[in-house]
């Protein structure tokens, strides 16, 4: 089976005495894809309440890129038990697009005000979801997390370099071989022209020969695990 990276996120309110009422809207797919030369692309979010709910829908930049690319439109919506609103995310890029773009987006279904005017006490389930941005002139790769450039520094740190124009996703988690020495990367995602950098336990970089990382396809799914070369630049001239 395959696993879909993708984040739920529960906000939980706790009354004693008190039933919490469980609400939540679910999006059709695991990821937003836009494509530059359309400008624009759509998502179905269904509400899968009986009553109904206000939809809000939020763009978020990652802290790596705070660029505001794409608007939401409705930003806010009421959506009916059980009906589905379509959400649009529109491009707002002032020049062409040389590489990838991660965002992100999320849904919450909030719950109506009770008869009394008072808001509902409920537990609501908001879903981040990613949001990649695809170059018009760039054409797709499959498998973007070969291209990524492992090393070892003089410093102990282990470093995953993207000179790559496309977001590489992963699992958070990687490990040196051969010894299968875990380490955390911090985050699941290495944007076009970044560098991620982590400390590695004493010794663990001269005794590696290569990092196994759990990549993920553009749609979140994770596919066998990759075993990419490392180099060890403390030993080079």
């Amino acid at each position: 089976m395959k696993t879909i990276l993708t984040t739920g996120l529960p906000l939980c309110l706790s009354v004693p005495a008190l039933v919490a009422h469980a609400s939540g809207v679910l999006p059709e797919s695991s990821v937003v894809i836009l494509n530059e030369a359309d400008g624009e692309t759509t998502m179905n979010v269904k509400n899968t309440e009986s009553m109904p709910l206000l939809l809000h829908t939020t763009i978020q930049n990652t802290p790596d890129d705070q660029e505001l690319l794409v608007v939401a439109v409705p930003p806010v919506s009421r959506v009916e038990g059980q009906d589905t609103q379509l959400v649009r995310f529109m491009l707002q890029s002032p020049a062409p697009l040389q590489v990838q773009r991660l965002k992100r987006v999320t849904f919450e279904g909030i719950p109506p005000k009770g008869p009394d005017g008072k808001a509902r006490i409920s537990m609501t389930i908001r879903q981040n979801l990613p949001l990649i941005v695809h170059p018009a002139k760039l054409e797709k790769h499959a498998s973007p997390w070969t291209l990524l450039k492992w090393s070892v520094a003089a410093d102990g740190k282990l470093r995953a370099r993207n000179d790559s124009p496309y977001v590489v996703r992963l699992g958070q988690g990687v490990q040196l071989m051969p010894e299968k020495t875990a380490v955390d990367l911090g985050k699941t995602y290495v944007l076009p022209g970044s560098t991620v950098e982590v400390p590695l336990p004493s010794g663990a970089g001269a005794r590696a020969t290569s990092v196994r990382l759990s990549p993920a396809t553009i749609y979140g799914y994770e596919v066998d695990t990759y075993d990419a070369p490392l180099v060890d630049t403390a030993r080079q001239p």
